[in-house]
């Protein structure tokens, strides 16, 4: 099948190499021409370090590069998503499916990623969400992967299993979008606050009380939209997380550790020198629970921390003396 990845970042790449080990038709296109240029001229991504790129990958950065393609890659930041997919909506082949692979919530409206793809190209093309415990760092390098295909249309996540599939990437298909998006979103959140307490010095046992606590409250917020509870025990929930908490790979970790360390906010977000999701996801995450009514405590704390300037060890002691609560949240009733 002849497919265009848009977003030619580690992930981009990484997802176009393994298209292009399948036998397809890949196509990599970059927002900006230097970019494309210099991965033709390196032959290799700088954030994929190690990892040739075939000459049988196309580079590009002409858009035009979606006609005649049956299915088209989003992987652009989350805050990029909208403006291409409005970008690429007229050039698109009738029926072609959409899928997104970046994870976060719009900030500015707070939908999830394929829900503003939907709004921008309509309803005639399926959209899946592909999501998973997924370090593009480890794809580029052929290291076992298992993610989840995620859509409305059983048919297009089923055919994304297809498309992706192989001895070393594996893919499980699910009908949960709302759950997945979420997962994927905001376990971003949790792992700023993993990174953050490594960086203070705290053990195993506090980023196990974070994550633990973390996903309780994700599943809170994913149920109460719409999302199903066992999703969050799944690969784009707890294996997400897991990766994600405890790896040098990931952004949301390392400016963690470096704010934990004393680095301001702002500052930190702006050493990591990429996006880092998860400081846009916790104002988004805030906004998602004050709207449907659902307590975050570990967001909430991210929020002030990131955006406040509050100090990370008086946030620990108030996370650590809240009321007493039942863990299990229907226990004795």
């Amino acid at each position: 099948m002849k497919i265009a990845v848009l977003g030619s970042g580690g992930w981009g790449t990484a997802l176009a190499l393994v298209l292009l080990e399948n036998g397809h038709d890949v196509t990599l296109w970059s927002y900006a021409e230097q970019e494309s240029a210099l991965l033709k001229e390196s032959g290799e991504n700088p954030l994929l370090k190690g990892v040739p790129l075939p000459q049988e990958l196309k580079l590009t950065a002409d858009l035009a590069c979606v006609k005649g393609c049956g299915a088209v890659v989003l992987a652009t930041p989350s805050f990029a998503v909208r403006t291409t997919a409005r970008a690429a909506a007229g050039l698109l082949e009738p029926g072609a499916v959409l899928v997104s692979v970046s994870k976060g919530i719009e900030k500015d409206t707070s939908l999830t990623l394929t829900e503003a793809i939907e709004q921008e190209v309509g309803e005639s093309h399926p959209i899946v969400a592909l999501s998973g415990p997924s370090h593009a760092e480890e794809v580029g390098r052929r290291v076992p992967t298992v993610v989840v295909s995620a859509s409305k249309d059983r048919s297009a996540a089923e055919q994304v299993q297809d498309l992706f599939m192989n001895e070393r990437f594996r893919v499980y298909a699910t009908d949960d979008v709302v759950g997945v998006e979420l997962g994927a979103a905001l376990k971003n959140v949790i792992a700023l606050c993993a990174g953050i307490s490594d960086g203070m010095g705290y053990g195993d046992n506090t980023k196990a009380a974070l994550m633990t606590r973390g996903l309780t409250e994700i599943a809170r917020l994913g149920v109460a939209m719409g999302g199903r509870r066992e999703t969050f025990a799944g690969l784009s929930g707890v294996g997400d997380l897991i990766v994600t908490c405890t790896s040098m790979h990931s952004r949301n970790r390392r400016c963690g550790i470096l704010i934990g360390k004393g680095t301001p906010a702002e500052q930190a977000v702006k050493e990591i020198g990429a996006v880092v999701e998860g400081y846009y996801a916790a104002a988004t995450a805030r906004t998602l629970a004050q709207k449907v009514g659902v307590e975050m405590p570990i967001t909430e704390a991210a929020y002030q921390v990131l955006y406040h300037g509050k100090d990370p060890r008086r946030v620990i002691v108030d996370l650590m003396t809240r009321e007493r609560k039942h863990e299990l949240e229907d226990s004795w009733v």
